[in-house]
C-alpha cells in the first residue's frame, strides 16, 4: 500500500465518522462544528485527487463562509435552555430505505458509466499538458476571450449569493 492509498483511507475514515457525527450528535452546535470535519476531510480528497484549487475553494468557502454562516443562523435563533436541540424524527426508517435507494443507484452508475474520455486539453492519461496547472486551466475556462467563456454563469452565481446574503440580513433584523 503506497502513501497516498493510506491517506486516503485515513481521511475517508474521519470524513465518514464526522459525517455520521453531524446527524447523530443532539447538540446541534456539536453537529456543525463536526461539519467543518467533513469540509476539511473533504479537501483532503481533493488534495489527493490533485485538484488544489477546488480544495482551497472547499476550506475557504465551506469550511468557512459556510460554517461560520450555519453558526450564525444557530445563535440568531435563540436555541439556548434546550439541551436536545437535534431531537431524532420519528420517521428516520424512511430516511434509511432513501439513503440505501440512492447509495445502491450510486454504486450502479459508477460501476456501468463509461470512464471518463479525454478532452482536448487532456493527454491521452487524462493529465494536463506540462506547464498547464489547474489553475491556470479554470482561469482559462471562466475568461477566455476566444472560446466559451464562463464569466456569465459566474457572475450570475455571484447575484444570487448576493440575494441570499440581502435576504438573510432581512430575515435576521429585529423589528
Amino acid at each position: 500500500m503506497d502513501f497516498a492509498t493510506l491517506m486516503f483511507w485515513i481521511i475517508a475514515v474521519v470524513l465518514v465518522v464526522a459525517a455520521l457525527l453531524v446527524v447523530t450528535l443532539r447538540n446541534i452546535v456539536h453537529s456543525a462544528l463536526s461539519l467543518v470535519v467533513v469540509f476539511a476531510a473533504a479537501s483532503g480528497i481533493y488534495l489527493l485527487l490533485n485538484a488544489e484549487f477546488i480544495a482551497i475553494v472547499q476550506i475557504l468557502i465551506y469550511a468557512g463562509a459556510v460554517t461560520i454562516l450555519i453558526l450564525f443562523a444557530l445563535m440568531l435563533t435563540r436555541i439556548s435552555g434546550q439541551p436536545i436541540t437535534n431531537p431524532t424524527n420519528k420517521q428516520w426508517w424512511v430516511a434509511v430505505v432513501i439513503c440505501t435507494f440512492l447509495g445502491a443507484c450510486i454504486v450502479y452508475a459508477a460501476t456501468v458509466s463509461p470512464r471518463m474520455v479525454p478532452g482536448d486539453i487532456t493527454s491521452a492519461t487524462g493529465h494536463l499538458p506540462a506547464g498547464v496547472n489547474n489553475v491556470v486551466r479554470i482561469g482559462q475556462l471562466l475568461y477566455s476571450p476566444t472560446g466559451y467563456s464562463y464569466v456569465l454563469p459566474f457572475e450570475i452565481a455571484s447575484l444570487v449569493l448576493l440575494v441570499a446574503i440581502i435576504g438573510a440580513i432581512v430575515i435576521g433584523r429585529e423589528e
